[in-house]
C-alpha cells in the first residue's frame, strides 16, 4: 500500500512515551511473576525504554516518576537519558504511597499534609525544567470511602489552593496534566472523579493547565471519544494514557480488547487536526499498562505496533465520503466510511513506512531475534 505524503508526514509526527515504572516487576494481589527481562533501578528501566525505541522508531519519550525514579544527580539521570537516545517527556509525582496521604494529599483535612504534598509537587515542577520535560502528570488518589467523611466543596478548594503555587511555578511552554479517575483507591468520592471535574479544575488553574486522559478511568459504557472531541475543541486535551480494560482501570496492553474503541478517539483525533487545525502531536501520548503475566519489553513493543496501526487507521478515513454521509444524515453509509478505514490492513503500509526511516520493518519480530536474545 502507498503512503500518501500526507498520511507519511502525520505518521512521522506521530510519538508514544514509555513509562519508566512499566518495566519493573508487577504483580496482582496474589502474586509477582518475574519473567527475567525486569528492570531493578531507574538506568535498567531506561536501557528497556530504549529497546523500545530501537524497535519502534516512535518511542524517543520517556516518562518518570518520583520518588520511584528519584537518583541524587538528576543531571546525571538526564545525560544518561539521552546517551541512550531517549528524551523525557514527563515527570510523575508520587502523592498516594506515603502513609501521611492515608486521609488524601492534596485535599486532606490537615493543612500540613497538603504543603507535604505540595512540596514535593514543587520539587518535581524543579525536576521537569532541570530535565526539560514539558509535561508535569498529577494524578491523586485522594477521596473518601463514606458519607460524611469529609465535605466535598472544601477537599475541592484545598485542591485549588494547593495546585495553584504548582500551576504558578510551571516554566513557559510546560504544561499540567490533570488527570481523573472516577473510584479506587477512594469507592465513595474521588476528588478529581471525571474530565468535566478535572476540566473545572484546570480552568481555574490557568491557560498552561490541561486534562489527561487514561482510557481506563471511565466508567463501563462511557463515551471516551467524544469526551475527546470536547475536550480537544476546548483547547484543553493535554494528553493520554494509553492501555486497555475490561472492567476498570485493569492496565492492560494498549488496542488488544477494543482496538474500534482505540481507532475511533483517533478518528476524532486526526479529525481534529484535519478541520479544526489541532495538530496531533500537540499532545502527550503515553503508555500506562501493568505487564503482570507478559514479559515487560515485548508488550510494551506490542502496545505501541497497535496504538501505530489505529492511528494509521484513522488517517485512512475518506473525509469527503464521511461529510457526504453527514450531510445526508445518511447512518448507514457513515459507518460504511468508518468500517472501510477499520478493515484496512495496515501493517505493509506501516512496514514501508518503517523501512523509509530506516527501522525494524517489525518491531515485535525484531526485538525477538535481535534484541531479547542479546540481553540474555
Amino acid at each position: 500500500m502507498a503512503v500518501s505524503p500526507e498520511i507519511s508526514d502525520m505518521l512521522a509526527r506521530f510519538t508514544v512515551a514509555i513509562p519508566s515504572w512499566g518495566f519493573s516487576p508487577m504483580g496482582t494481589r496474589f502474586a509477582t511473576f518475574l519473567l527475567g527481562d525486569e528492570a531493578r533501578d531507574i538506568y535498567g528501566r531506561i536501557d528497556r525504554a530504549s529497546e523500545v525505541h530501537q524497535a519502534t522508531g516512535i518511542t524517543p519519550g520517556l516518562a518518570l516518576h518520583f520518588p520511584w525514579d528519584r537518583t541524587d544527580d538528576l543531571g546525571a539521570l538526564g545525560r544518561y537519558i539521552h546517551a541512550r537516545g531517549l528524551r523525557v517527556e514527563a515527570v510523575n509525582p508520587n502523592t498516594f504511597q506515603d502513609p501521611t496521604y492515608r486521609l488524601g494529599s492534596v485535599a486532606h483535612h490537615d493543612p500540613a499534609v497538603r504543603r507535604q504534598a505540595v512540596e514535593h509537587l514543587l520539587w518535581c515542577v524543579e525536576a521537569q525544567k532541570q530535565l526539560d520535560a514539558p509535561y508535569l502528570s498529577l494524578w491523586f488518589a485522594d477521596g473518601t470511602n463514606y458519607p460524611g467523611q469529609a465535605d466535598f466543596r472544601r477537599r475541592h478548594e484545598a485542591v485549588l489552593d494547593s495546585l495553584r503555587p504548582v500551576a504558578a511555578a510551571l516554566a513557559p511552554g510546560h504544561t499540567m496534566l490533570v488527570e481523573y479517575k472516577p473510584f479506587e483507591p477512594a469507592f465513595y468520592h474521588t476528588d478529581l472523579a471525571d474530565w468535566g471535574t478535572a476540566l473545572l479544575v484546570c480552568q481555574q488553574l490557568g491557560a498552561q493547565a490541561k486534562v489527561i486522559v487514561d482510557l481506563g478511568h471511565h466508567l463501563q459504557g462511557h463515551n471516551v471519544e467524544f469526551t475527546v472531541a470536547l475536550l480537544q475543541h476546548a483547547g484543553r486535551l493535554g494528553g493520554f494514557h494509553l492501555n486497555n480494560r475490561k472492567y476498570a482501570d485493569d492496565d492492560l496492553m494498549t488496542g488488544s480488547l477494543d482496538p474500534y474503541g482505540l481507532f475511533l478517539i483517533f478518528r476524532e483525533l486526526v479529525k481534529g487536526e484535519r478541520l479544526y487545525g489541532r495538530r496531533i502531536e500537540s499532545v502527550s501520548y503515553c503508555l500506562d499498562q501493568s505487564a503482570n503475566v507478559e514479559a515487560k519489553v515485548p508488550a510494551m513493543i506490542l502496545s505501541v505496533m497497535n496504538t501505530q496501526e489505529a492511528f494509521a487507521k484513522a488517517l485512512l478515513v475518506d473525509e469527503d465520503a464521511l461529510a457526504a454521509a453527514e450531510a445526508e444524515g445518511d447512518v448507514i453509509a457513515a459507518q460504511e466510511v468508518l468500517r472501510a478505514a477499520f478493515l484496512t490492513d495496515v501493517r505493509p503500509m506501516l512496514a514501508e513506512f518503517r523501512r523509509g526511516r530506516g527501522t525494524p520493518e517489525d518491531p515485535l519480530r525484531y526485538h525477538r531475534e535481535r534484541m531479547a536474545p542479546a540481553r540474555a
